[in-house]
C-alpha cells in the first residue's frame, strides 16, 4: 500500500522527470564518445590512462543511474524492461560486474584475463570496456531515430544528410594524431578517404597500407561497414529493439535505400539484412584467413605479425569485398608483389564470391538462400523465383560471363604467361570486381583500350538494386534496354512472363539514365579543366568509377588536383547516395497534373 502511495506521488513528476533523463542520457553518450575519442584517437601518458580509466567508471554508473531511473518512472515496469531487454540484459551485466568487483577487490574480467595469462591484460581490459561503452552509447542513440518523424524534411533528405555526417565524422576521426603514422593529415585527404570509404568505393590519394595506423584502418573499416549498409539502416536496426520502435518515416527511408516493394516488407526485412550481412563477412573471413597462402612466405616475407593481425586483415578484406569498398591493406591492393598477393589465386575467387554476394542485392539473396524459401522450392517444385529476383540474376550472370569471357580475349597478352585456371580466375575476378568492387589484380594502367572501354561499361551498368554496389544498376539498364525493344517492335508494354512493368518504373530508368549521363558528362569537362594533363580516357574511368562508387583507377587519383579531388568526392558522394534520391530530394512540390491539354507532336531521330 505505501508502495502504491509513493508510485502515485512520483507519477506527477513522471513527464518532466523522463524528459530530464532523455536529455541526460544524450548528454551521457555524448561524453562518451567524446572520451573515447579523446583516447583512442591521441597519445596518452600513463597518468592520463589513469584518469581515463577513472572517467570510464563515472560514465558508466552515470549510464546505469539513468537507467533505472528510467526504469523507476515508466508506467508498467515490468513491460519496460522486456520492451528494452538489450538494454536491460547490458546494465544486468553491470551491475553484476560492479557487485563482485566490491567483494573481490578487483574487476571480475580483469580477474580472468589475469588468471589465464592473457596478455595484455590491462589493456585488454581496457578495450572491452570501450567496445561495451559503445554498445550502451548505440542503444541510447538509436532512441533518436525516432524523432526522425518529427522532422518535416524529406526521407531523401535525412538519408542525404546521415551520409555527410558520417563522412564529415569520419574526416574528423582521421586527423587525429594516432590515425596516421606521421600524425598529421590534411583536411581535403582525410575528407577524401573518408568519403571514399563511406561511399564504398575504394579510390585512394595515401596509401591505406602504409599511411594509416591500425587505429586509422579500423576507422576506415568501419566507414565501409556503415556506408555499405547505411547509417539510417543501421539506427533503425538498433531502434527495432527499443521500445518506441520504427516510425513511418524511418521505414519510408530503408524502403528507399533497399529498393523494398512495401514499408511493412522493408522493415521486415531489416533484420534479416543485417544479419545476413554479418555471417556473409564472417564466413567470408574465415575462408580469406584460411586462404592466405603461407608457403609464399616461407622466406620471412609474411604481412603478418601474429594471429591477431593475420585475423584483423581477414576481417577487413571480408567487409571490404561485401560492401564492395575496395580497399586492401596491401600497396597495390591484389596486385601486390612484395607480398605475392597477385598469386594468390585462391584469395582471388573467394574475394569474387564475397563481391558478388554483396552485389546480388539483399532481396536477392534473402529469396534465393533463405532455408524457409529453399525448403518450400523443395516440397513445391513449380514455384519459381520472383521475377525482382530472376532479372537481377540474369543481368549478374550475363554481365559476369561477358566481362570475363571479353578479358579473357582483350588482355590475352598479359594472361597467356598463366594456366588456364589462374587466368580464368584473374579474369572472372576483374570482371566482377569491376561492376562495383574496385579491388584490382591487374594494373589497370596498362590495359588496351577495348578493355578500359569494357571497365567503363561495366562500371556505369554496376550491381543489383538494394546492393551494396553502385552503377545505374542491373534493373534500370534492363528496363531501358527492353523499353527500346518494345519501341522497335511497336508493342505498348514491357512484359515479361506474363508480368507488365508499369510505365512509372519505365519514365524513373530513363530520368535515372539520362541524370547519370548528364553528370558524368559535365563532371568529366569540370576534370579536363582541373587536370588538363591528363588523356581524356583516363579521366573518363575515373570520374565514372567514382560516380559508380567502384574504386578503380588507371593510376590518376593520388596525383588529383585539388579542384579533381573535390569533383570525385561530389561524385562519390552523388553515386552512393543515388542520383533519383538527390534530385527528388532538392525538387519542389510536384505540380497537379490533372488538366488534360491537346495532344501533340514532335519529329523524333
Amino acid at each position: 500500500m505505501a508502495w502504491s502511495r509513493l508510485d502515485s506521488f512520483f507519477f506527477q513528476y513522471r513527464e518532466p522527470a523522463n524528459r530530464l533523463l532523455q536529455w541526460l542520457s544524450y548528454i551521457t553518450s555524448v561524453l562518451t564518445v567524446i572520451l573515447l575519442t579523446y583516447r583512442y584517437g591521441f597519445i596518452h601518458t600513463q597518468h592520463e590512462y589513469a584518469q581515463i580509466q577513472e572517467m570510464y567508471k563515472l560514465l558508466l554508473l552515470l549510464f546505469l543511474c539513468v537507467f533505472l531511473a528510467r526504469w523507476f518512472f515508466s508506467i508498467n515496469r515490468l513491460t519496460f524492461l522486456r520492451e528494452s531487454q538489450p538494454e536491460a540484459a547490458l546494465y544486468g551485466l553491470l551491475i553484476i560486474h560492479i557487485i563482485i568487483e566490491q567483494i573481490m577487490g578487483i574487476p571480475p574480467l580483469l580477474y580472468y584475463l589475469l588468471l589465464f595469462s592473457i596478455e595484455p591484460a590491462p589493456l585488454i581490459y581496457e578495450h572491452l570496456t570501450g567496445v561495451f561503452m559503445v554498445m550502451l552509447t548505440i542503444l541510447d542513440l538509436a532512441r533518436l531515430s525516432v524523432l526522425l518523424a518529427e522532422i518535416q524534411v524529406k526521407p531523401g533528405v535525412i538519408f542525404m544528410a546521415s551520409f555527410a555526417l558520417l563522412i564529415l565524422a569520419g574526416t574528423g576521426l582521421l586527423m587525429l594524431p594516432a590515425m596516421t603514422v606521421e600524425g598529421e593529415i590534411s583536411f581535403l585527404d582525410a575528407l577524401f578517404t573518408s568519403a571514399s570509404a563511406s561511399c564504398v568505393t575504394g579510390l585512394i590519394v595515401v596509401d591505406t597500407a602504409t599511411f594509416f595506423t591500425f587505429k586509422g584502418k579500423v576507422v576506415i573499416m568501419l566507414l565501409f561497414q556503415l556506408g555499405g549498409l547505411g547509417v539510417v539502416s543501421f539506427a533503425t536496426f538498433f531502434a527495432t529493439f527499443m521500445s518506441g520502435g520504427v516510425g513511418i518515416k524511418q521505414q519510408s527511408m530503408i524502403q528507399n535505400h533497399l529498393s523494398a516493394e512495401s514499408l511493412t516488407e522493408a522493415k521486415a526485412a531489416l533484420r534479416k539484412i543485417v544479419v545476413i550481412t554479418f555471417i556473409i563477412e564472417l564466413l567470408g573471413a574465415i575462408a580469406i584467413y584460411n586462404a592466405w597462402d603461407d608457403e609464399r612466405w616461407a622466406g620471412g616475407a609474411s604481412p603478418f605479425a601474429n594471429t591477431a593481425e593475420r585475423i584483423f586483415y581477414s576481417v577487413f578484406h571480408s567487409i571490404s569485398a561485401f560492401c564492395n569498398a575496395g580497399f586492401s591493406l596491401f600497396t597495390d591492393g591484389y596486385y601486390n608483389h612484395q607480398f605475392f598477393i597477385h598469386e594468390m589465386f585462391g584469395l582471388h575467387f573467394i574475394t569474387t564470391i564475397i563481391v558478388i554476394f554483396g552485389g546480388m542485392g539483399f532481396n536477392v539473396i534473402e529469396d534465393v538462400f533463405s532455408p524457409a524459401n529453399i525448403r518450400e522450392r523443395i516440397a513445391k517444385p513449380w514455384k519459381k523465383l520472383q521475377l525482382s529476383t530472376k532479372i537481377p540474376l540474369t543481368g549478374t550472370f550475363i554481365l559476369l560471363t561477358g566481362g570475363t569471357l571479353a578479358f579473357m580475349v582483350l588482355e590475352y597478352e598479359k594472361l597467356r604467361v598463366l594456366n588456364i585456371g589462374q587466368a580464368l580466375i584473374t579474369a572472372l575476378f576483374q570482371s566482377a570486381v569491376t561492376r562495383t568492387a574496385g579491388f584490382n589484380s591487374m594494373d589497370f594502367g596498362a590495359l588496351h583500350n577495348p578493355t578500359i572501354i569494357l571497365c567503363i561499361f561495366l562500371m556505369f551498368v554496376g550491381t543489383a538494386p538494394g546492393s551494396t554496389g553502385g552503377g545505374i544498376k542491373i534493373n534500370t539498364f534492363a528496363l531501358v534496354v527492353l523499353s527500346a525493344i518494345r519501341n522497335i517492335r511497336g508493342e505498348k508494354k514491357i512484359i515479361i512472363e506474363q508480368r507488365y512493368i508499369p510505365n512509372e518504373l519505365v519514365n524513373r530508368a530513363f530520368t535515372l539514365l539520362l541524370f547519370a549521363f548528364t553528370y558524368n558528362s559535365i563532371a568529366v569537362l569540370l576534370l579536363t579543366l582541373t587536370e588538363p594533363q591528363q588523356p581524356i580516357h583516363v579521366l573518363v574511368f575515373e570520374q565514372i568509377s567514382a560516380f559508380a562508387t567502384v574504386g578503380l583507377s588507371m593510376n590518376l587519383t593520388s596525383s588529383l588536383s585539388v579542384g579533381g579531388k573535390i569533383i570525385i568526392i561530389v561524385s562519390m558522394f552523388i553515386g552512393r547516395i543515388g542520383p533519383l534520391t538527390l534530385a527528388i530530394a532538392l525538387s519542389g512540390t510536384p505540380k497537379s497534373n490533372l488538366l488534360k491539354y491537346p495532344r501533340t507532336y514532335l519529329m523524333i531521330g
